[in-house]
């Protein structure tokens, strides 16, 4: 059995964004981490692992620097990793991005029993776009926003959330699921794993690896094969200090009453 994993290296958006002439991330001038969602679905993929046996291999599309991303996670116990970089591939938007996984996804195999695994989105993103563009290219069936997984032969039973509430779906492999943070708690690495994961197979892939593949053309990859482009990228501005208020609900009331009257927002006397 394979499960392949879908990972990202996202920018920490939690300080401030750098962008591009061109409306890209400058992504080498902040902070790199793992795509939270992504490592959800790689606690999915190493869970099904020890009661499966199955290989786990992580892929993601990115620069050289995406490696450091690609060693910790077979440092936390998958067994192989990919990285997808070249100069082709960059200012990919979800559709080229798609495009490029699915070619790079065939090359590794799709059998009977394989499962691709996908964070829901990612945050520098957060179109949550890109797993089931996959699938829709490779022809697989999908379950997007799985909050659990249990697998049963070539059966895989999902709870999958709603905005109100869940429902449970069956699908057969080979299939593509995309997992929200619900569904675990993403292990750590382990000190074995971590003096151990140069030994684990790491293969690049660069544009002249996947070229011959039907999806990878000029005019579906890159900056050029973008159908969307990112029109403006910021740092939004700080929101003010919240004010609190103390006292029982008739005192609490009364001041914020006075508050509303002062911004000129009631009248007084009411």
């Amino acid at each position: 059995m394979k499960i392949i994993v879908c990972v990202k290296q996202v920018p920490d958006t939690s300080g401030k964004v750098a962008v591009n002439a061109d409306g890209t991330l400058n992504r080498a001038s902040m902070p790199a981490i793992t795509n939270p969602d992504d490592m959800n679905a790689t606690e999915a993929a190493l869970t099904l692992k020890e009661t499966t046996g199955a290989s786990v291999i992580v892929i993601t599309m990115g620069p050289p620097q995406a490696a450091i991303m690609l060693h910790e996670l077979l440092a936390m116990g998958a067994d192989e990793a990919i990285l997808i970089s070249a100069r082709e591939f960059g200012g990919s938007d979800t559709f080229a991005t798609s495009q490029i996984l699915s070619a790079a996804i065939k090359r590794v195999g799709i059998e009977d029993d394989t499962i691709i695994i996908c964070g829901r989105q990612a945050i520098d993103g957060d179109t949550a776009q890109v797993g089931p563009q996959i699938a829709e290219k490779l022809g697989l069936p999908q379950v997007s926003y799985v909050a659990d997984i249990k697998k049963s032969g070539n059966a895989i039973t999902c709870r999958r959330m709603l905005e109100d509430g869940y429902m449970t779906l069956e699908v057969q492999t080979p299939c593509l699921l995309t997992c929200i943070k619900e569904l675990n708690t993403p292990r750590y690495m382990t000190v074995k794993g971590i003096n151990e994961y140069d030994k684990k197979p790491f293969t690049i892939y660069g544009f002249d690896t996947l070229k011959d593949d039907p999806l990878i053309e000029k005019d579906t990859i890159g900056l050029q094969g973008s159908p969307t482009n990112v029109f403006r990228a910021f740092t939004p501005p700080q929101k003010g200090v919240g004010m609190m208020l103390h006292g029982s609900g008739k005192e609490v009331v009364s001041q914020l009453y006075d508050i509303l009257v002062q911004k000129n927002l009631l009248t007084s006397g009411l």
